[in-house]
């Protein structure tokens, strides 16, 4: 019932003006989004890097114009090279919608997407980093993953993200669990359809465990994107039992969320890393967040009442 208006919402001028201006949004946009611009994340980024790894992400998605594309392009190529020169290579990488630099732009939407998105892999090649390309929902699957090949011909380290909850995800994990090749595992956010989601919160724990196995039993390098304690065990557990190391594997959690638990997986000499969006786009992606699944709102507004 709350998706249709908070799509609506996400759309609006002035509703848009209205949670700018309501003290517990900036408390909200404050404590989840590291800034509006890159001159405002960078500190975040920096004091993250100092026993955490990061993965920055530059808000935007769904966009229908070129040169907002391009924008976009820019905008990571201008990043990569900052945390190039502040000496970040080795800690922070970037994540990128496909769709945010032109995989739905008419017919060449798909090529266009490639080649923005060489364009930013150039980048992170430079600075000796990696890129990871976020998955968005299950229409967009196919699309991201042709484009994910395509681009590990010339960039190998390009990762991907894989949500547990779409029935056909076990066997894309089958697929992508080679070696060289980096899977984040998150469990989905998206309002998916039964017909290709399970919905169920157990049977998305069951599922998120079963692609996690495959993971970690193959050759690649699997990134447990996960806040919930029970997963996170298990994916200690599996990564024991398959003899990997530190180096082999990683935990990671959005930025602002079990801050405490972040700073514990680091102390122990786990790979821990940090989901930082930023960007003045956070109003759009706030409210999509919550028309996609309006139980995320339940679950950002206990996160501000502990860091836990």
């Amino acid at each position: 019932m709350l998706r249709k208006p908070l799509l609506l919402a996400a759309r609006s001028a002035t509703c848009r003006k209205i949670v700018e201006r309501t003290p517990m949004t900036r408390a909200m946009v404050t404590r989840f989004v590291a800034g509006a611009d890159q001159e405002e994340a960078l500190p975040a980024v920096h004091k993250l890097a100092e026993d955490r790894y990061i993965t920055l992400d530059f808000l935007g998605e769904d966009t229908t114009d070129l040169s907002q594309a391009t924008a976009t392009v820019n905008a990571y190529q201008d990043l990569l090279a900052a945390l190039g020169e502040a000496g970040l290579g080795d800690r922070a990488e970037v994540s990128v919608k496909l769709s945010a630099v032109g995989q739905f732009l008419n017919a060449d939407g798909e090529k266009i997407a490639l080649e923005n998105a060489r364009r930013i892999a150039e980048a992170a090649k430079a600075i000796g980093t990696t890129v990871t390309l976020d998955m968005e929902d299950h229409t967009t699957v196919d699309s991201t993953l042709g484009i994910l090949r395509e681009l590990r011909e010339d960039f190998p380290f390009v990762g991907a993200v894989l949500q547990a909850y779409l029935r056909r995800t076990v066997a894309d994990c089958r697929d992508l669990s080679g070696s060289g090749s980096r899977v984040r595992l998150c469990k989905g956010a998206y309002d998916e359809p039964e017909s290709v989601a399970f919905r169920d919160k157990q049977e998305v724990d069951k599922a998120y465990v079963r692609a996690l196995r495959v993971l970690m039993e193959g050759e690649g390098y699997p990134m447990v994107a996960s806040h919930d304690p029970r997963m996170i065990a298990i994916a200690g557990e599996l990564a024991t039992t398959n003899g990997r190391g530190a180096d082999d594997h990683e935990y990671q959690m959005l930025y602002g969320i079990r801050d405490a638990e972040q700073v514990r997986l680091a102390a122990e000499g786990k790979r821990m890393r940090v989901y930082v969006p930023y960007g003045d786009e956070w109003y759009g992606y706030y409210m999509r967040r919550l028309a996609e699944r309006p139980a995320n709102m339940l679950f950002f507004a206990r996160s501000l009442l502990t860091r836990d």
